[in-house]
């Protein structure tokens, strides 16, 4: 299977290639709806690691280094309830499923270094340091030896919006506006294949620029076991 646009009409799964970027959409849901069965699981657990494989030749990494995932719930996050992505619990879509932790993507996303990830659900913006298995790995985003999280889930909802952690954990680098949590929306730009760029607007602040950060990466790749930790 070529790599290219793929995606099928029926399925939450798409990958796509844009300048030196692979992305690749998955479904967060399939770990909570388990009255639909194990297949539509299994499929897209399958789905991705063929897909990051290709990926990873040494041929399409050369050409799309950077593998940017998007799903809807998070593994990590920093606010005030007691959900799952909160606490060191086994969550599914982090571990997999217990006993024998199957079909977990922290793992698989580490496996095939995966460079950013960005998800939702929790109505606020907040970026993490590099980490893994609750570890932050290093506290900068050049040559991180870990993939990079991002919720960017404050684009607006009924529901509105949420406080966040009065402790905020370790792995939390920014947070938006803790009393206002500001609405808004991310911007990505690669710049090339070293330099990426990502920024969080603020809607409440009439187009302000709240975060700004510069993803560097000299090389690109699965990550290893030993990567030096914090």
């Amino acid at each position: 299977m070529s790599l290219g646009y793929k995606c099928d009409r029926k399925s939450t799964l798409k990958t796509f290639l844009k300048g030196p970027i692979h992305f690749i959409s998955f479904s967060t849901e399939v770990y909570y709806y388990l009255n639909y069965g194990l297949k539509l699981l299994t499929k897209q657990f399958e789905w991705l690691e063929n897909d990051l494989k290709q990926a990873n030749s040494p041929e399409n990494r050369a050409k799309h280094p950077w593998i940017i995932t998007y799903g809807h719930r998070p593994m990590y996050c920093s606010d005030d309830k007691e959900y799952d992505c909160n606490t060191e619990l086994e969550t599914f879509i982090r571990q997999g499923f217990p006993p024998f932790k199957v079909f977990g993507l922290e793992q698989l996303f580490y496996k095939y270094g995966v460079d950013v990830e960005f998800f939702a659900h929790e109505h606020f913006y907040t970026r993490l340091w590099p980490m893994y298995d609750f570890k932050v790995h290093n506290t900068s985003y050049i040559n991180a030896t870990a993939p990079i999280q991002i919720i960017t889930g404050s684009a607006g909802n009924k529901e509105n919006r949420e406080p966040f952690s009065k402790e905020l954990p370790e792995w939390n680098a920014f947070h938006s506006n803790a009393s206002r949590n500001d609405y808004g929306y991310t911007r990505l730009k690669a710049y090339n294949v070293t330099h990426l760029y990502i920024e969080q607007v603020s809607d409440d602040q009439n187009g302000a620029i709240i975060d700004k950060v510069w993803i560097i990466k000299y090389q690109h790749g699965a990550y290893t076991a030993d990567a030096s930790l914090a």
